[in-house]
């Protein structure tokens, strides 16, 4: 399999450190080994995504283990979920590759090829130097370069993509599996920066196109350390309310205790 190009939408031929459509349209290969598939005239602004500094604290995190229990559980359905013939799975916002690696793992068992999407691309540079099993592109989720009903598998963690597009590049029969903020997800971390909080919403979403199978949570408490929390604090979209203050208190924590809460939901392509 390969990529489709993002400007005509024709089949890219690899052709050594390249992607060539046939209509000429050309995207080379980075020295770490992904390709940038996001042309400039989509760019809402001109580094998108995360910064760095969200994206080094993300890993720095991730790197701890503290999602360790989630990573296990959505690489634990996919392998329920993914047939023996697959061909190709796509983990969508994929970030640094962390969730992306162990994914890969199980697609390999099943011989199937495992892609990570991001519109960051300080991040996809990031995964790319350290996980080379993955295939890694720049790419609007919005704009997914690949051709349709190519997909076995979609997993979208906390990431945007229309239902659209999701029904256009999954096989029938194929899956999308997403995760997102159950409604007590670091409830201690954000009381230390709302005045009052609120429950995060129960999950409302609808995919056209699909019939959801399955939905659990996953659900624990987490002991972090002062650079621990500091780290969580950074990656979360909540982080540019924290007032300065906020910032020393949990970087002196010898401990905070923080629960986590993820709501897991399985939906599979109808025929």
């Amino acid at each position: 399999m390969s990529f489709s190009c993002p400007l005509c939408h024709a089949r890219l031929m690899r052709s050594e450190k390249s992607f060539i459509c046939p209509q000429g349209h050309q995207f080379d290969m980075a020295k770490e080994g992904y390709v940038n598939l996001l042309p400039v005239q989509y760019k809402r602004s001109r580094d998108p995504g995360d910064s760095a500094e969200m994206m080094q604290a993300r890993r720095a995190f991730l790197d701890t283990g503290h999602y360790h229990p989630l990573r296990e559980t959505v690489a634990g359905i996919l392998k329920e979920i993914l047939p023996e013939s697959a061909a190709a799975i796509l983990d969508i916002g994929c970030g640094e590759g962390y969730y992306t690696a162990m994914f890969a793992d199980v697609a390999r068992e099943k011989g199937a090829e495992t892609y990570g999407l991001d519109v960051a691309k300080v991040a996809i540079r990031a995964a790319a130097k350290r996980y080379s099993q993955v295939v890694f592109c720049v790419a609007s989720s919005h704009r997914l370069p690949f051709d349709d009903e190519s997909m076995d598998a979609v997993i979208r963690i906390y990431a945007p993509c229309k239902a659209e597009e999701l029904a256009r590049v999954v096989k029938p029969g194929g899956w999308v599996i997403t995760v997102t903020p159950g409604p007590r997800h670091l409830m201690e971390l954000k009381g230390l920066i709302y005045n009052e909080v609120h429950l995060h919403a129960s999950h409302s979403e609808q995919l056209a196109g699909f019939a959801l199978k399955q939905e659990l949570s996953v659900a624990y408490d987490m002991s972090l350390k002062g650079e621990e929390a500091v780290a969580l604090l950074q990656m979360t979209p909540f982080a540019w309310r924290a007032k300065p203050e906020v910032w020393e208190t949990l970087a002196k924590q010898a401990e905070f205790c923080c629960q986590t809460d993820f709501s897991i939901h399985c939906w599979q392509r109808e025929d």
